[in-house]
Order: C-alpha cells, then sequence, then structure tokens
C-alpha cells in the first residue's frame, strides 16, 4: 500500500481503514453494482487525504460505503451509510453563524464547521433522498441537509428522516439541535 500521511492517518490505520471499508463494500453490493474493489482502493491510495476524510467519517460512526460512480469525473462517491445519523455528529447546529447566535446551552459545533474540517460535503436534499433508495436511513433519527441560502437567510434550516417508508423533510430554527439529529456526508474520491 502507498504511504499515507496526509492529516498523521499512520500506514496501520490506513491499512486498517481499507480493510474496514473492503469488508463493508463487499458486504453491500447492490449500493454499488457494476463497480470492483481494486477499482475503489487504487482511487484512495492515490488520494490519502480522502482517506484521512473517510477516517473521520468512520470514526464519528457514520460507516461509510460507495453509493456510486460520476461518470462524467470517473469519481467514486462515499456517503454514510449508517443505519441512524452518526453518533459522533448528533446534538449540534446547522452552521457556525447559528452556534454563534445561541445565548446560552450552546451545542459543542455544527453541521457545516464539523464537515468542512472532516473534508467532506454535507447531503442535499436531493442526496438524501438517493440514499434512501438504497435502504432505511434515519428512521430513528434525522440528518441536517445543505439549506438553501433563501431559507438560511431567514434563520432556518432543513433536515430530513424516514418515517413510515417515506422520506419527509422538515425545517428548524438553524440555532435547534437535538440529541438525535446530525448529519450526513459524502465524500468524492
Amino acid at each position: 500500500m502507498a504511504k499515507i500521511n496526509a492529516k498523521d492517518l499512520s500506514p496501520e490505520q490506513g491499512n486498517e481503514l481499507l480493510k474496514t471499508l473492503e469488508e463493508r463494500f463487499e458486504k453491500n453490493m447492490k449500493r454499488h453494482s457494476g463497480l470492483k474493489w481494486a477499482e475503489v482502493q487504487a482511487k484512495l491510495e492515490g488520494n490519502p487525504e480522502k482517506l484521512w476524510s473517510l477516517n473521520e467519517m468512520e470514526q464519528s460512526g457514520g460507516e461509510p460505503d460507495v453509493v456510486g460512480h460520476d461518470k462524467k469525473s470517473g469519481k467514486i462517491i462515499f456517503v454514510d451509510c449508517s443505519a441512524e445519523s452518526p453518533k459522533g455528529r448528533r446534538s449540534i447546529c446547522y452552521d457556525r453563524r447559528a452556534l454563534d447566535s445561541r445565548k446560552e446551552h450552546k451545542p459543542k459545533n455544527d453541521a457545516l464547521s464539523m464537515a468542512a474540517e472532516m473534508g467532506i460535503e454535507i447531503l442535499t436534499e436531493e442526496q438524501y433522498r438517493e440514499l434512501q433508495l438504497l435502504g432505511n436511513f434515519d428512521t430513528k433519527t434525522s440528518s441536517w441537509i445543505l439549506t438553501p441560502p433563501e431559507i438560511r437567510n431567514l434563520g432556518g434550516a432543513i433536515f430530513c428522516d424516514k418515517r413510515y417508508e417515506h422520506v419527509f423533510m422538515y425545517h428548524n430554527g438553524a440555532e435547534s439541535y437535538y440529541a438525535s439529529r446530525g448529519f450526513r456526508g459524502m465524500i468524492r474520491v
């Protein structure tokens, strides 16, 4: 394996993560039919900074897995595929502006800042709905999704979940946070 040195991910950590990702990939072939693990591994080994981001997704409970392949760019798409919103990314408000606006009982972080620190993108509504076609996610939790500026500028933010076999989109004040709400991320390699 190529030397992994981005953001202090050791070779041992890189090998362990690749093993975990390969096992998940093989176990969930319906998420990425037509792709072979060797293609995915080659992309990951050539992008150690992306491997570091995937490790951040894994460590926060996201269980990232391949969900597609962008035919135009050739990039492989990973998304958090944990059954519920990643545990290590819950109890956070939507963005830094919302966090800064809270006078008391501030959460420890916000979704957009965490995603940026991890080197991943927060899912859009369309991406969230596409993920739900691959399984049942967020049946007990919910996930912040990328909020259009016209909603955010008025103080709101949107989130989704799946109940009664349907995906629902809701709104809340961007400064709100709940123990059962986090966010799902995506990365292209």
